[in-house]
C-alpha cells in the first residue's frame, strides 16, 4: 500500500506580498509625463531595502513603474524584456508603442487574477501614443484605465487630489511646473504615509524617450507636526 506521494506539492498562490513599494506619482504636462516612486523596499513596517528603484523603461520609450510585491515586479519586467526582445528579433522597423505594451499588461494581470494566483502589484505605464503623451495604470485583478494624473496605494488619497486640482487649474503646465506639483506631492507622502521613504528616483518620459534620474532627497520640516491635534 502506498502511503508516501513522491509528487512534489502543487503552488500555492502567494497571499502575502513579502517586500513592497508604497505609492507611485505621475501627471501629464505639455509634452510628456512626469512619474516619481520612493526607493524603499518595505519589509512588512521595517523599511528594509532603502536603495531600490522601482521603475524601468521598457524598449526605449515606454515606463514602468510599481507599487506592491517587488518580486512580482520582477517577474513582470522580465517578461516585458522578453516581449521586446521578441519583437526587436521580428526587425520589421516597428517599436511596441506604450498603449500597446499597456494593453498587454492588462490581460497579463487579468489572466494571472482568473487563475485565483494575482501578481501583487499596481503598475503605471508611461510614454507616447500616436505623438501624445500616453498615461495609464493596471492594478493587481486587471482593472486598467488611462488618465491625465494617477497615484497608486495610499497615494491614491493624499496626493491625487492635489495632483487633480493643479491639473484642473493648468492643464498646459511646463515641465518645471509639474515636477513642483509632484515634489509637492512627495513631500504629503512623506509626512503622511510610514510606508514612504524620503528619497526619490523620477522620470520624464517625452516622445524622444526615458529619463529617470539619480535619487535625490528632498528638505522636510517636521516642526509642521505641532499643528495636528494629538501630538506631543
Amino acid at each position: 500500500m502506498l502511503t508516501h506521494c513522491l509528487c512534489p506539492p502543487p503552488a500555492s498562490p502567494c497571499r502575502n506580498p513579502i517586500v513592497t513599494g508604497t505609492s507611485v506619482l505621475a501627471i501629464k504636462y505639455a509634452g510628456g509625463v512626469v512619474v516619481a516612486a520612493d526607493t524603499c523596499g518595505s519589509y512588512g513596517s521595517l523599511a528594509k531595502f532603502r536603495n531600490i528603484s522601482r521603475m524601468n523603461t521598457v524598449g526605449s520609450k515606454t515606463l514602468l513603474a510599481m507599487s506592491g510585491d517587488y518580486a512580482d515586479y520582477q517577474y513582470v519586467k522580465k517578461t516585458l524584456d522578453d516581449l521586446v526582445i521578441e519583437d526587436e528579433c521580428v526587425n520589421d522597423g516597428h517599436q511596441l508603442s506604450s498603449s500597446s505594451i499597456f494593453s498587454y499588461l492588462s490581460r497579463v494581470m487579468y489572466n494571472r487574477r482568473s487563475k485565483i494566483d494575482p501578481l501583487w502589484n499596481t503598475f503605471v505605464v508611461a510614454g507616447s501614443s500616436n505623438g501624445q503623451p500616453f498615461l495609464g495604470t493596471v492594478d493587481k485583478v486587471g482593472v486598467a484605465y488611462t488618465e491625465n494624473h494617477i497615484a497608486t496605494g495610499y497615494g491614491a488619497y493624499m496626493a491625487l487630489p492635489l495632483m487633480r486640482d493643479a491639473y484642473a487649474a493648468n492643464p498646459n503646465m511646463t515641465l518645471e511646473q509639474a515636477q513642483t506639483v509632484i515634489n509637492e506631492c512627495l513631500k504629503v507622502m512623506y509626512y503622511r504615509d510610514a510606508r514612504s521613504w524620503n528619497q526619490y528616483e523620477m522620470a520624464v518620459i517625452t516622445n524622444d524617450g526615458v529619463s529617470i534620474s539619480q535619487p535625490y532627497t528632498l528638505p522636510t520640516d517636521w516642526s509642521i507636526a505641532t499643528m495636528f491635534q494629538g501630538y506631543e
